[in-house]
């Protein structure tokens, strides 16, 4: 009983996750949102393509619908595309700007005033020109 009790509470871990819950609001608002591309390139773009080859081509059928089709796709999928792009790259520059920025990392090598090596912060000797360095046990 405690290893499904464990194998729940992995799975609660799992799925309540902040970057899973996130990508499943995603998947979500993405698949409707494919829904109104869909629609606007089947009602305003496809007539008008519908509309070109009837010129000189006499209908829409055969390998002319077929083309038509397959630009629409094309155009669906060009639209879908840009307004996601934009979409990240918003929320992109909205996370740049709430992020705070991290604190200067302490240094971890020194330079050696007789040969300008660098060692390590904590050395006592130079290890390349053997040069004994004075100890400051405040820069620690």
């Amino acid at each position: 009983m405690s290893k499904i009790k464990e194998l729940l509470n992995e799975f609660k871990a799992f799925a309540l996750r902040g970057n899973v819950v996130d990508m499943a609001v995603g998947v979500v608002i993405g698949a409707a949102f494919g829904n109104v591309v869909t629609a606007l390139v089947d009602l305003a773009i496809n007539p008008i393509l519908n509309a070109l080859p009837k010129v000189g081509e006499g209908g829409g059928t055969g390998f002319v619908g077929a083309l038509i089709s397959l630009l629409g796709v094309i155009v669906n999928f060009i639209i879908t595309a840009l307004v996601l792009f934009a979409i990240i790259k918003a929320v992109n520059a909205a996370m740049k700007i709430t992020k705070k920025p991290e604190a200067p990392k302490a240094p971890t090598t020194k330079k050696c005033p007789f040969c300008c090596s660098e060692i390590a912060i904590e050395a006592t000797r130079c290890p390349h020109c053997t040069s004994e360095l004075k100890y400051d046990p405040a820069k620690k």
